[in-house]
């Protein structure tokens, strides 16, 4: 099952960055859990791809309840893109819609209101560039790392 985190309300905002061929980097804040620094292996879909998107979730409700549900999500989340679009199918209305799955094979899914996404213009990229940089080199090492076996007592 997909976490949805809460219907979306658990998703504060963020920014992914898919300027380098075959890897989204970025940062998610979530509530209670904060920042966290995301690597994919992949791209976005065609009607995004090569570019940077920023959101900012307007029904953002920063709960208790959320530590409970997300509290041990991963992070950092390395895993692969499964899709990332403004437009995700042709029978839904376009919206914002990011999922991926965690090298864990955890599933992750965000959903948002249209007007709560967009692609950042190159004058606002600046800070943008620095974060994407930094969060690309402390994780490019661990891209490729696999999910490590639990001890299990079965014989």
């Amino acid at each position: 099952m997909a976490q949805k985190f809460g219907n979306g309300r658990w998703v504060e905002e963020g920014f992914l960055d898919n300027r380098v061929d075959g890897t989204i980097v970025g940062q998610i804040v979530f509530a209670v859990v904060g920042p966290v620094d995301v690597y994919l292996r992949g791209n976005f879909k065609a009607d995004i791809a090569g570019q940077v998107i920023q959101f900012r979730n307007r029904r953002f409700e920063d709960e208790d309840l959320a530590g409970q549900v997300i509290g041990d999500m991963e992070n950092p989340q390395i895993g692969d893109v499964n899709l990332i679009s403004f437009d995700p199918h042709p029978n839904l209305i376009p919206h914002p819609y990011i999922e991926w799955f965690s090298t864990r094979k955890n599933h992750y899914r965000i959903e948002l209101e249209p007007a709560d996404a967009w692609i950042v213009s190159a004058s606002e990229m600046r800070e943008i560039d620095r974060m994407s940089r930094t969060i690309r080199e402390a994780l490019a090492g661990r891209v490729n790392e696999r999910p490590t076996r639990e001890s299990t007592d079965w014989v």
